[in-house]
Parts: structure tokens; C-alpha cells; sequence
């Protein structure tokens, strides 16, 4: 995949970020969040700022266009737009350049489009804000920058409010209002982390081609290294709120000069290698899901099919991975294999047992030897309790062992995962994002299961934190024998830990086969449309 296209250069860069220091807190205990940052990015040129959550990048961005959050404050430094210092303008004289000349794409189209305005309504207050048009003539206006934004059906889509939309047409929504003016600079903070990567190319490929109708210059902040490889062409790695590395995309990603970003690179799954997995040898099926169906009733008149005939098994010792994007029934699936979800029809067996229909003492049994370990750690942990609590809880509901026998577990289960006891008297608060998977893990692993079902266990993480999480679960998985359903969007992830794989679309699986044979061979064009969707694949470089 190309990088944007790129318009002739004039003297001078557009943007010039010089030695920027920013801090959060009090003036006299200070906290360093970027220190002595400094890049440029010229007229139709994309710059992508990569790093880990926390290195700095989005507080960057941030400081550019005057938007740090709470006490965040620049203390050092220039930045400079079109010849005009920015650092220092009034903030009246910022929110006429924002919008106008300089546009932002934020991360959350969940929390950036207001609930209760409709979407027309949000397009059209930009231009009217930037006196480009009046009350009438910016509702017209909306409707063509929706059009232009992909979205379908544009006077249906203007009426509607942000919760009826999808999280990819809220997303186009969010770059119709970043491009409605015509910026010279637009700030992509992290703007498809939360989507499917077909959706996600797609959202990108849009960008891509409005920006360089306009000849637009682009900061792109990121953890994504394969998006950055996709879409840069120029590359600035900061770590700790300092620039490590900068330089054009391929050269850093084909030549890594600093430790750190070797380091990313090498956690990168679209990036690094496909790994040789062990060979874990067949044996008996634990769970095998027979011809399962689900449908959910909206109201008297309407059904939804979420899960249509699905089979698979599921052995010891085995991972088989559901593969596909938001709303193919993966989750709903995985639910209903551990009876958290009844299905309408079909059958569910755990070691040869039938469980469809399971209900009181025997379903309470099962619980103990299948666990869950959720998307969000950030969600699934209940920050009122200590990490010792949390990890103690099944043991104490199931009344397993005295206090000082689930004490001892619980101290073994955070040495499992690689937690010291340091964290036992910690909250989930005072943890980081893949400190709390580690303790969700412990958690899943207090009752000696014999399936883990692992939804989308890795999604939220940093790609170095999620190869230290995927590690873990491989180390577990040999010690015990365990055997994992694993949900996902993520190929390039998929490929890293699977057995088999199963691809679903609409509530029913196209494609089956071993890992080799689905990434190698894959039969079904959808498959290939998810294989074609790795970012970074195009860039493939180690």
C-alpha cells in the first residue's frame, strides 16, 4: 500500500515542533510528560509519532493545537505552524486555526461526537464556527461532506444521532468534520484503534485519498508500527516523552538504530516473523459445539440471527481461534460454548458431557473448569477491591481452602503471571493496562480450568505488552495443559497463537482449518479480504 501522496514542497516546513517540554501537576512537583520533543512535518507529508501508551505521543499533539488536558501546560520549547508560533497565541486566535487550518481526527468516536446532537448538526457547526457557510446553506454542505466520507445514505445518516451509527461510520463522520474546511494539517490521534482491520483499511484508504485530493500534511499519532509502515513517510519513535529515532519509514523500519525500536518492531505482529509455534499433537476434544444456532429477539416483529449452525471442537493442550469482525457472532459463540449464552438450537458438550441444557449445582460445577479473560482489564476488574481480593474472589466463592490457603494461592497465582507480591495490596487503578490482564489472568486460573476462553484478551494492550502477554499465555498453556478458545480480530495475532482457526462471518463459520492452512491457503475470499487487511503486510520488512 502506498503512502499518501505528496504535494510539492515549499521552503520551510509546515510544522515545526523544537525542543517542547511539557508538564502536568504543580508547578513545584512537577511531571515530566514530554521533554525536548522535536520533529517536522512538511506541506502533504505524513509524519507518524509511534510509542507506547504513555511515551508522550498524543500529549504532542496535543500541545500543538493547544488541547492538554487538566494542568498540562508547555514549559519549554516552540511550536511553530505555517511561520506562526503556536505555543504562544491567545486562545481565541488558536480556535480559529483549529478546524479551519488545522483539523483533528481524535481516538474515541464513542465519547468526541456529542450523544444528543444529530450527526448533520455536528457537520454543519464546523462550517458555520468558520463562517463558511450560513444555517441553510451548511445543512447542504453536511450532506455533501458525509457523502464524501463514505458514508452511505447521507440524509438518512445527517438525521441520525452518533449511538445509531456503527464505530467505522462514526469514525468517517469524525474525518468529514477534520476535513470540512480544507485544513493545511491534519491530527490523526490514533484514529482506528478501536476498529476491525478491515474497517480500519478502509477508514484509511479514505483518508488517504481526501487528504491527497487537497495536498493536506498529516501527524499521525499511533502505537500501530504496521499502520505506520503502511501509511508514512516519515517516522518520529518516542519513548519515555523523548524522541528516540526519527527518519523515513522504511529506512527505520528496515534499519532500527535504537534498542526501543528494535524492541517494537520485534512485538510487532504484522511486522516480525511468523513465529513456529509448537506442534501440540491431537487428542480428545474437551469441547466440541454441535450445529449451534442463536437468535435474539428485538421485538414481537424482528429477530436478529446471530450464530447460524456453527461446529467446532475445541481439544486439550489446543488453541482453535474465532476469527472475524465486529458482529460475525465470534463472542456470542464463545459465550454460548461455556454457557453464558443458551442457544436456541444445537449442542454443547464438555468432556463428552452435554451441557446445552445444564442448570443449578451442574452448571455451577462447570464453571469451575471453564474460565473467561475479557477484552478490557480496565472494565473487568472491580477497582474497589485490592489485587489480592480480586484474584481470592472465585476461591472464596466456591469456599475453596481456609483464608490462609487461599492467601498462599492467590501469592502463587500473581508468581504464575509474573506479579510480585508487591501488587498484592495494589488496586486495579494503580496497575497498568497489562498488569491488570496479568492479574484477570491469575484470576481465570484460581479454579484449575481446563478451557480458558480468551476474548480479545490482548486487543486493548501496546503491541510490547501484548507479546509479553501472548508469552505468558503460551507458558501457561505447556505447564498446564490448557486448552484456549480464542477470540479475535486480529489476524496477525491469530497466526501467533493458534492451532486451528475458524472464520466467521454473519453468525457463521466460512472457513476451517489448521493455522498453516488458513494463512498459507485460504480457500474463501473473505479470508483473504482479513489476510489482505494486516497492516504492515505491504511493508513487511524483518
Amino acid at each position: 500500500m502506498t503512502p499518501y501522496l505528496s504535494s510539492p514542497t515549499p521552503a520551510g516546513p509546515l510544522l515545526a515542533v523544537d525542543g517542547l517540554r511539557v508538564e502536568y501537576g504543580s508547578e513545584g512537583d512537577p511531571v515530566v510528560a514530554v521533554d525536548g520533543v522535536g520533529f517536522t512535518v512538511s506541506r502533504g507529508e505524513v509524519v507518524a509519532v509511534v510509542g507506547e501508551s504513555g511515551s508522550g505521543k498524543s500529549t504532542t499533539a496535543h500541545a500543538v493545537i493547544g488541547l492538554l488536558s487538566g494542568s498540562g501546560r508547555v514549559t519549554g520549547g516552540s511550536v511553530t505552524f505555517d511561520g506562526r508560533r503556536l505555543d504562544t497565541l491567545p486562545e481565541r486566535a488558536l480556535e480559529k486555526l483549529r478546524g479551519a487550518r488545522i483539523g483533528l481526527v481524535p481516538q474515541d468516536p464513542t465519547t468526541s461526537l456529542n450523544p444528543v446532537v444529530r450527526i448533520g448538526e455536528q457537520v454543519a457547526e464546523v462550517l458555520r464556527i468558520h463562517g463558511l457557510a450560513d444555517r441553510r446553506t451548511a445543512r447542504i454542505e453536511a450532506l455533501r461532506i458525509l457523502g464524501e466520507a463514505g458514508l452511505d445514505n447521507p440524509e438518512l445518516r445527517a438525521r441520525q444521532y452518533p449511538q445509531d451509527l456503527s464505530g467505522g461510520q462514526r469514525q468517517r463522520v469524525l474525518i468529514g468534520i477534520a476535513l470540512a474546511c480544507r485544513p493545511d494539517l491534519v491530527i490523526a490521534d490514533e484514529p482506528t484503534s478501536a476498529l476491525d482491520v478491515t474497517v480500519q483499511r478502509r477508514i484509511l484508504d479514505h483518508l488517504q485519498a481526501r487528504i491527497a485530493e487537497n495536498g493536506t500534511a498529516v501527524l499521525f499519532i499511533t502505537h500501530d508500527l504496521g499502520v505506520a509502515a503502511d501509511r508514512a513517510d516519515r517516522i518520529v519513535v518516542m519513548q519515555h516523552g523523548r524522541v528516540v529515532e526519527t527518519g523515513p519509514a522504511r529506512q527505520v523500519l528496515s534499519d532500527p538504530q535504537h534498542e526501543y525500536t528494535r524492541a517494537l518492531i520485534d512485538a510487532a505482529p504484522s511486522l516480525a516473523d511468523a513465529p513456529v509455534r509448537p506442534s501440540h499433537g491431537a487428542s480428545e476434544p474437551l469441547l466440541t459445539v454441535a450445529n449451534v444456532s442463536k437468535t435474539f429477539r428485538i421485538d414481537r416483529r424482528t429477530s436478529l440471527d446471530a450464530v447460524e449452525n456453527v461446529s467446532f471442537e475445541v481439544s486439550r493442550g489446543r488453541t482453535l481461534s474465532l476469527v472475524g469482525e465486529s458482529g460475525s457472532g465470534k463472542s456470542t459463540t464463545a459465550r454460548i460454548a461455556i454457557r453464558l449464552e443458551t442457544a436456541t438450537s444445537g449442542q454443547v458438550s464438555f468432556d463428552g458431557r452435554d451441557i446445552t441444557t445444564l442448570r443449578g449445582r451442574e452448571l455451577r460445577a462447570l464453571r469451575r473448569r471453564a474460565q473467561i479473560v475479557h477484552q478490557n482489564p480496565y472494565a473487568s476488574l472491580n477497582p474497589k477491591l485490592r489485587i489480592r481480593d480480586i484474584v481470592a474472589e472465585p476461591l472464596a466463592a466456591f469456599g475453596i481452602g481456609t483464608r490462609d490457603d487461599r492467601a498462599r494461592r492467590v501469592a502463587e497465582l500473581l508468581d504464575q503471571v509474573a506479579l510480585s507480591a508487591a501488587h498484592l495490596d495494589r488496586r486495579p487503578a494503580e496497575l497498568s493496562g497489562g498488569q491488570r490482564q496479568r492479574v484477570a489472568i491469575a484470576r481465570a486460573l484460581a479454579l484449575q480450568p481446563e478451557l480458558l476462553v480468551l476474548d480479545e484478551p490482548v486487543s486493548a494492550l501496546d503491541v510490547s505488552v501484548q507479546a509479553q502477554i501472548l508469552d505468558l499465555l503460551g507458558e501457561l498453556q505447556t505447564e498446564l495443559g490448557l486448552a484456549y478458545l480464542f477470540i479475535s480480530h486480529d489476524l496477525a495475532v491469530v497466526r501467533q497463537v493458534s492451532d486451528d482457526v475458524a472464520v466467521m462471518r454473519s453468525g457463521e463459520i466460512v472457513e476451517f482449518g489448521t493455522t498453516t492452512d488458513i494463512f498459507d491457503n485460504p480457500q474463501h475470499e473473505y479470508t483473504r479480504s482479513l489476510l489482505d487487511a494486516i497492516p504492515g503486510k505491504a511493508a513487511h520488512v524483518r
